[in-house]
């Protein structure tokens, strides 16, 4: 299997003789995959029916069915902060080049750039994540559901011990053996932008070192003693996470936060969610993980949880992180000033939509 390491001269996290009381698993291609693509297509309205967000879907996955497309995507949904209905695709390729010829022929990019000239709702938005290999790293509670980039060819879920201990997503970035990946504005969020309206298209810059995290449940087929477990006891700690995440920005240097549900062909959710959260610093997502209650409140439930069922576990929990480095740029079209990294992130106005 493909893996990426340097000879360490960053102190890893790691206690030592640590084993871990739970097994976990991560991905491994069987070939290199130097640089990995996830993409976020968004539409966004004050109400969005099934019809409209099947006919977003369908859109997307139009364009994505062309020459060079991903080879992964998932349909999701949510309510943004402003209370906004989004359709969500995401798609993952793991070859940039790809992507890029993609992007030139499929003909998103005409059909998206247009709605620039259009007044009022709906509002689109598209976020690209380019990461290096070493820059990325997944963890799954188990290795029988494929989600996220799992999804793609060839991609397998693998046995680690990197895992039951504060810092163990650091020691599993193949890139913090030699980075100690900082912010280099230290993690400091800029106050929300004064902004009335984002009419028009706008471009945003997302900052090094920022740090990226899709966390994922997935309970379809959970009996009924984890499925009450779950919804009443763990879902509920999740969601006050999240508030705390979003309520204190300045500490926690929360960018963005969505907390979406996977939808099925219909339109009908799935027993599925996943949060997708942008940090300014991966130090300030650990210094939360580490430290604050309503994280500890969710970590020690799922390790209550997972002691007790062992490999008989039926809720399963992911997530895929990504720390990019300069250059990602995320492009919002007619959308809410408050949408994804838009307050908190160097914008250009390139169109004015009028």
């Amino acid at each position: 299997m493909f893996e990426v390491s340097y000879p360490r001269s960053v102190p890893e996290r790691r206690p030592e003789g640590h084993q871990p009381a739970a097994p976990r698993f991560s991905l491994r291609w069987p070939t290199p995959r130097l640089t990995l693509v996830s993409v976020y297509f968004g539409m966004q309205q004050d109400a969005l029916s099934r019809a409209d967000k099947l006919a977003f879907f369908a859109r997307i996955r139009g364009f994505l069915a062309q020459a060079d497309g991903p080879q992964a995507d998932e349909v999701m949904q949510c309510i943004d902060e402003a209370g906004l209905d989004n359709a969500i695709v995401v798609a993952y390729w793991t070859d940039p080049t790809l992507y890029a010829r993609w992007l030139a022929t499929s003909g998103f990019r005409s059909w998206f750039e247009a709605h620039a000239a259009a007044n009022g709702a709906p509002g689109y938005w598209l976020e690209p994540v380019v990461v290096p290999y070493d820059r990325h790293e997944t963890i799954y509670s188990a290795s029988n559901y494929k989600v996220g980039f799992a999804r793609t060819v060839g991609a397998e879920i693998v046995s680690i011990t990197t895992n039951g201990f504060f810092g163990a997503a650091r020691d599993r970035l193949p890139l913090s053996a030699v980075d100690v990946l900082d912010s280099p504005v230290h993690g400091v969020l800029s106050p929300a932008a004064a902004r009335t309206s984002a009419r028009g298209h706008w471009i945003a810059e997302l900052p090094h070192n920022a740090t990226l995290l899709r966390s994922g449940q997935y309970w379809e087929g959970a009996g009924q003693e984890q499925l009450e477990d779950y919804i009443e006891r763990l879902q509920p700690k999740l969601m006050r996470g999240m508030q705390h995440l979003m309520s204190t920005r300045s500490e926690t240097g929360c960018l963005s936060l969505r907390i979406m549900t996977n939808v099925n062909e219909d339109g009908s959710p799935r027993s599925e969610t996943s949060v997708y959260a942008g940090f300014m610093s991966m130090a300030q997502l650990e210094a939360w993980a580490a430290s604050h209650e309503t994280h500890l409140d969710i970590y020690r439930h799922a390790i209550a949880m997972n002691r007790l069922h062992k490999e008989k576990r039926e809720v399963v929990t992911w997530h895929e992180l990504f720390v990019p480095q300069l250059g990602n740029v995320f492009e919002y079209i007619n959308c809410h000033p408050m949408t994804g990294i838009l307050p908190y992130a160097r914008a250009l106005r390139v169109q004015t939509g009028e």
